[in-house]
This record gives C-alpha cells, sequence and structure tokens, in this order.
C-alpha cells in the first residue's frame, strides 16, 4: 500500500532546469518512479546531455529549450505542452540562479534584478501557466525549489539578493497553496542546504568559506542532488497527499544552529 503511493505510472512531469543537478536528480526520480519527462533548459547542449543520461537509464524523456523568465514564452510552452500530453500531472521549479558574493551596498540594479527574474518571477510564471491547467484538470502537484536561505542569512558569503528571491519563493509556495488546495492542486517546496553541483564546484578552491560552510552544518558535509531528489519524489507523490504549503527543509541541521 505505501510503496504504491510513491509510483507515478501515467503521470506526466514537468522539470525546469532539468538538463544537470538537482534539476536532472529530480528528472531521474521521477522518471525511476514511472512518470513520463520533459526536461526544460535554456541551454540546448546541458539540456541535451541531461535527456542522454535519462533515456540511458530507460526513462521517457522529451527535451525543450526555454527561457523561464518570458512569462509569454512559459504561457505558450504550457499550452503546448498540455495539448500534447493532454495533462501535466507534476511541475517542479527547479530553475534557479546564486550571483553570491556582492555586498549589499555594491549590488547593481541589473544584478538584482537578474536573480529576482530567474528565481522568483519564473517560479511564478510557471506556477501560473502550469497551474491553470491543473485546477481546471481538478489535480495536480507544485514543487518549488527554494533554499535554506530562505530561512536564515548564509555567511560568510554576502548574498542579499538570493536570500530575498528564495524567502519569497517559499512564500509564494504557501500563498498558492491556500489559494489552490480546496480545487485539487498541492504546493509545496524543498529548501535544501549547500548542494555538491557545478554551482558550488568554487568552493573547492576557497578552505575558507569550505570550513565555514561544513562547520555551519551539523551533518558536517555537503548535501547530494540524490537527496534533494528525493524529497521532491515524496512531495509530488501521492505519499504526501496531505501535504501543501509545505516547506520541507534538507539542509543537514544547518538551521538548527
Amino acid at each position: 500500500m505505501y510503496l504504491e503511493r510513491f509510483r507515478l505510472t501515467g503521470r506526466n512531469a514537468v522539470i525546469t532546469g532539468g538538463g544537470r543537478g538537482i534539476g536532472l536528480a529530480c528528472a531521474d526520480a521521477l522518471g525511476e518512479a514511472g512518470a513520463t519527462l520533459a526536461i526544460v533548459d535554456r541551454d540546448a547542449k546541458t539540456v541535451e546531455e541531461g535527456a542522454a543520461f535519462l533515456r540511458a537509464k530507460g526513462h521517457k524523456v522529451t527535451t525543450h529549450l526555454l527561457d523561464v523568465t518570458d512569462s509569454k514564452g512559459v504561457t505558450a510552452f504550457a499550452d503546448a505542452t498540455v495539448a500534447r500530453l493532454g495533462q501535466v500531472d507534476i511541475l517542479v521549479c527547479n530553475a534557479g540562479i546564486a550571483r553570491s558574493g556582492t555586498p549589499a551596498e555594491q549590488v547593481e540594479d541589473e544584478h538584482w534584478l537578474n536573480v529576482i527574474d530567474v528565481n522568483l518571477n519564473s517560479v511564478f510564471w510557471c506556477c501560473r501557466a502550469f497551474g491553470k491547467h491543473m485546477l481546471a484538470a481538478g489535480r495536480g502537484a507544485i514543487v518549488n525549489v527554494g533554499s535554506m536561505s530562505g530561512f536564515i542569512v548564509n555567511k560568510p558569503q554576502p548574498q542579499s539578493y538570493y536570500n530575498a528571491s528564495k524567502a519569497a519563493v517559499h512564500h509564494l509556495t504557501k500563498s498558492l497553496a491556500a489559494e489552490w488546495g480546496a480545487r485539487g492542486v498541492r504546493v509545496n517546496a524543498v529548501a535544501p542546504t549547500y548542494i555538491n553541483t557545478p554551482l558550488n564546484k568554487f568552493v573547492e578552491s576557497d578552505p575558507a568559506m569550505g570550513a565555514a560552510w561544513l562547520g555551519g552544518t551539523p551533518m558536517g558535509r555537503m548535501g547530494e542532488s540524490e537527496e534533494i531528489a528525493s524529497v521532491v519524489l515524496f512531495l509530488a507523490s501521492d505519499a504526501a497527499s496531505l501535504m501543501t504549503g509545505s516547506v520541507v527543509v534538507a539542509d543537514g541541521g544547518y538551521t538548527c544552529w
């Protein structure tokens, strides 16, 4: 009974930023559970390499080039995808950027707007576009990728813009959940710690920052993409059928201190 609730056979899933890192791991997890996948990225090479990895594992996957900050483009993509598949059951809003290391007083308008556009606006565009179809169908599960940075202020790197964007994603998640809960659409989020992805490879050449990150984490290590994908699979599946508006913190204990 319980394992069956994690199965996604016959369901269609869209994953933004699905060509590598956390997004690719999420696609892998959902595909292993039986979902048909549509992975989205703005870089052709990245998305095709991700698809090749997924197909080698036997997953059904299509690739799509899309700038998720283009609201009209997102809407057109959602409409076309639903028309092609008949229904999108799962949406994982994973696309995001960091651009960390700039003190607030030195942040240019372009920097602030870029991070907010990718990390927050795109999540709303995607939730709105696919949410309309899910609401019409009376069912659907959306999982947004937030961050522990939506709860705490990271150190030593200054990143007020990133922290603000992820805190907003968390509250957007709760707001959509409250609006759509009675209409069959669940909206949840996962808030990861530092994850061992290409985005964070720079820390290998910065021992002081690495020591600060791990020293602030009770488990004493970074997370792996697969560990976040496992939470996303849970939230996307019927195993989490009573959950909406939740922000699941997967941070190795970082926010405990």
